[in-house]
């Protein structure tokens, strides 16, 4: 990974968080940097596998990372308390300190903070500016901007949520955009002729890490085996920001519309059950995914399966949003427009008609990389 220099100016890929401070990103520049220099293996990383070496990705080496944040912490002493929190190896924080640096003097305010006149176009057109700025100072073949920052309450009200105008500030500064959150982003409706007629290619939405990933897997397998599933619940127990964050019943509920999209789509219908959300400060950064599924047998016999998933939420997908931001970045390069719909292995709630089942998914992604490595 470089730093903010222009050391292979033309040759590197911008990656600009939303959330630039948050869990997730410094994990991410983090990894990134132990990857670089081979500190750990990326473990994680789809886009890392023998499959992808052919797709013409941008490396790991040449992504150069900025950001929004309302936060102030700098990304090394947030790195220190990830070492604290038992996300981030000892010594990491370390190691890649040069690396954290150069990301956190490339993170801009972000907003819009309580008190703050700015009118919505006035927003957009600084986030954008910013943007701009960081791809034409640092001499960027292009910038990719992800959204990683906390679940915003379910649109509703009149004006544009935070997530949509930095979303609107990424179409009019040019840059390929990637939602890994459940927040409205690009999907609000006065976004509409805006994302068609910016031709660019966007992806999301909601990462898909933990519960749902398993539920795409299992519930194929009550499908095909002709078991049906009577109800589906289950309960979430998280800290940290997004345990405080999802403590909103509203945020919640934008959270739980992925999760339900799943069951729906593979099942062919929503069965009984709901997930519960519960912020639990003591854990951190890790959570606890619990499910209970009542299907019925041969002969009407009933039966559960019950599923225990423990992680940290930030480990899980801080590859993903590597291997999002350089799926993303080579599909603009290739010219791509529109809803990436064969990215739909990382999310609970993708763009278009893509399938929910994680192995179709997974083809799909296959097929989608060997398309993008072909000659033109």
């Amino acid at each position: 990974m470089t730093t903010g220099t222009h050391t292979g100016a033309g040759t590197r890929t911008g990656v600009w968080f939303i959330g630039a401070r948050g869990s997730v990103a410094t994990t991410a520049v983090a990894g990134c940097a132990a990857a670089t220099a081979g500190l750990h293996p990326p473990t994680g990383m789809v886009t890392e596998t023998d499959t992808f070496t052919t797709a013409g990705l941008p490396p790991l080496a040449s992504l150069v990372f900025g950001g929004h944040d309302t936060a102030a912490c700098p990304l090394p002493k947030r790195a220190e308390a990830l070492t604290a929190a038992g996300v981030l190896p000892h010594g990491l924080a370390t190691a890649v300190t040069a690396e954290l640096a150069a990301a956190d003097t490339e993170i801009r305010p972000g907003g819009p903070l309580p008190g703050d006149t700015r009118e919505e176009r006035e927003l957009i057109r600084s986030f954008a500016a910013d943007m701009t700025d960081f791809r034409n100072r640092l001499a960027l073949k292009r910038v990719v901007v992800v959204n990683v920052a906390s679940t915003e309450p379910a649109s509703g009200g009149a004006g544009l949520p935070p997530s949509s105008l930095y979303a609107a500030a990424a179409l009019r500064a040019g840059c390929p955009y990637v939602n890994f959150t459940p927040s409205t982003g690009l999907r609000h409706p006065t976004l509409t002729t805006t994302v068609e007629a910016s031709g660019l290619p966007h992806a999301g939405r909601d990462g898909k890490t933990g519960q749902t990933l398993l539920r795409s897997v299992l519930a194929p397998m009550f499908l095909q085996r002709a078991l049906t599933v009577r109800a589906w619940s289950g309960t979430n127990l998280l800290g940290g920001g997004d345990g405080a964050a999802l403590a909103d019943p509203a945020a919640a509920a934008a959270k739980n519309a992925g999760k339900e999209r799943v069951l729906a789509d593979i099942l062919g219908r929503a069965p009984e059950g709901q997930v519960h959300i519960d912020d639990v400060p003591a854990l951190g950064e890790w959570k606890t995914a619990w499910d209970h599924v009542a299907f019925e047998g041969f002969l009407g016999s009933r039966m559960t399966l019950q599923t225990t998933w423990q992680g940290c939420d930030s480990a899980l997908a801080a590859p993903l949003v590597l291997d999002l931001a350089r799926l993303t970045a080579r599909a603009h390069e290739r010219g791509l427009t529109g809803p990436l719909e064969d990215l739909a292995f990382y999310f609970k709630d993708p763009e278009g008609e893509a399938p929910a089942a994680l192995a179709d998914q997974y083809a799909r992604l296959l097929a989608f990389g060997a398309r993008l490595g072909e000659a033109r």
